[in-house]
């Protein structure tokens, strides 16, 4: 079983199409030559081709042979007069026929396999100009669907090249066709750009039955031969729904932009949080669900921390703000407005929960001190010259720590607040933390390695995230490991 996936570069830079062997999960070639971005991907029926589809500034359809590993051969996706192409799939029945859609375009190609081209046939829509951005073909390669940004669906016929049925006519799809899917129950099911899924009947896509989900639909996709498929939004939901019943159920979620933090609540494996753009969200371990979400439009939490009592969650935002909740049901309780000019990027509290110690983008760490209905700035400490990453304090409270992007970590004086010692180095500290005899502190920075302390050697490497890692956290217990990354994706390794 293979998987392929394409790369996105910039203009003028080879897209790298990888092919992979999915049960091994290995990598078996690189295919290069696009440019710029692999807009689609589709293996033929049996897995003899790959047909690869370049973006606007690439323009080619691309042939390849999965076992030779190499291109078979291409042409320009579009006609001169028409836009570029935006989707591609292959036929369900034969290895030597795809389709391609896209601005106004929408071709029906055949593979000539003695001579090595592949030759286009230009699809008749009448009066209809659309835009595709989504295609299905049905098991018998008698027609296929297109999805276009106008929100209806158009229905080709494969043999005559013409465009058959479009519709809904009267009330169209908002925010356009995104998805599309044919279960094998009849009927077309189609997901949305505003997150309605639904299944039409009828030559004029009836709408019988419908749901609704959280973020524009990405893909539909069913379980084999079962009663039941699947739904992607760009919000990194995933929901499971029957046929029969048409009912959404989460199954998954995710977070959608970068993971900055991550820490657990004092004595407690179960649970941890983990901050992103726009959400802090709660995560409950063993089952690998997501119990709470607080939800803040339009600003990035860069830190989080979760008071030694576990009565309060403490977070640092790029406005310059601290906002604190309650962590079993996300209420607010109090903000502490500008406490940086260039936005809050880490954030401690103490272990009597008195205190909040803070840095910020500027360079400076403030501590303020936290009653049961004020919040008082303590103290100011300036010696970093870049933004402050991260900040831990020792187990009584009498000295902290923080590293910078400048290249500096700063060990303080929490009593008198000022300075003890300075690290310097070449490099950008993202986190540091104290050993646990707290003789040490150690810092880090974005490799995926697992060292062996006291012998100073690579103990083991992990391989999952497709970005840089933010931070990481070994759990209370010591079971397992929870990394965080750019790509968004929160990883528990054992």
């Amino acid at each position: 079983m293979y998987v392929a996936s394409g790369q996105v570069t910039c203009i003028g830079f080879k897209a790298d199409i990888i092919l992979w062997d999915f049960p091994k999960q290995e990598l078996l070639a690189r295919l290069s030559l696009h440019e710029g971005k692999v807009e689609g991907l589709s293996f033929s029926p049996r897995g003899i081709y790959l047909v690869s589809l370049g973006s606007q500034d690439d323009g080619r359809v691309m042939v390849w042979d999965v076992s030779k590993r190499e291109a078979v051969c291409g042409s320009p996706a579009s006609p001169r007069s028409a836009g570029n192409d935006n989707v591609v799939m292959c036929s369900s029945c034969r290895d030597e026929m795809f389709v391609t859609a896209g601005n106004f375009t929408i071709r029906v190609w055949e593979l000539d396999t003695a001579t090595k081209k592949i030759h286009p046939s230009e699809c008749y829509a009448g009066q209809l100009r659309r835009i595709t951005v989504c295609v299905q073909m049905t098991d018998d390669d008698g027609d296929f669907y297109l999805g276009t940004t106008s929100g209806d669906v158009l229905k080709v016929n494969t043999s005559s090249k013409v465009v058959t049925a479009c519709g809904p006519q009267k009330k169209k799809f908002s925010m356009g066709v995104t998805a599309l899917l044919l279960p094998k129950t009849g009927g077309l099911i189609v997901g949305t750009g505003e997150g309605t899924v639904a299944l039409c009947t009828g030559s004029d896509f009836q709408v019988k039955k419908r749901m609704r989900v959280e973020g524009a639909v990405t893909s539909l996709t069913c379980r084999g031969q079962d009663d039941q498929f699947f739904i992607g939004t760009n919000k990194g939901q995933m929901y499971r729904s029957a046929y029969a019943t048409f009912k959404e159920e989460l199954v998954a979620v995710c977070h959608t932009e970068a993971v900055n933090d991550i820490v657990f609540p004092e004595g407690h494996s179960d649970l941890f949080v983990t901050c992103s753009t726009n959400d802090i969200r709660v995560w409950y371990t063993p089952e690998r669900l997501e119990r709470l979400r607080i939800t803040v439009p339009n600003v990035t939490c860069h830190a989080v921390e979760v008071t030694r009592d576990g009565m309060v969650i403490v977070s640092a935002w790029n406005d310059g703000k601290i906002r604190t909740f309650v962590p079993a049901t996300g209420e607010p309780m109090y903000e502490i407005n500008n406490a940086h000019n260039l936005g809050v990027t880490a954030i401690a509290a103490t272990s009597d929960c008195k205190q909040i110690i803070n840095g910020g983008g500027d360079g400076q760490v403030r501590i303020w001190n936290i009653g049961e209905k004020t919040q008082k700035l303590r103290e100011v400490l300036k010696e970093h010259r870049g933004a402050v990453s991260c900040i831990k304090t020792n187990k009584n409270d009498k000295e902290g720590v923080t590293a910078s992007l400048d290249g500096t970590c700063v060990i303080w004086d929490l009593v008198r607040y000022v300075r003890k010692q300075m690290i310097l180095d070449n490099t950008l500290f993202k986190c540091v933390c104290y050993h646990p005899g707290e003789y040490q502190i150690i810092t880090s920075g974005t490799d995926r390695k697992l060292w062996d302390y006291k012998e100073g050697t690579v103990t083991h490497v992990g391989v999952g995230h497709s970005g840089n890692i933010t931070r990481l956290k070994i759990c209370p217990a010591n079971k397992y490991i929870v990394s965080v990354s750019a790509d968004g994706a929160v990883l528990i390794w054992k």
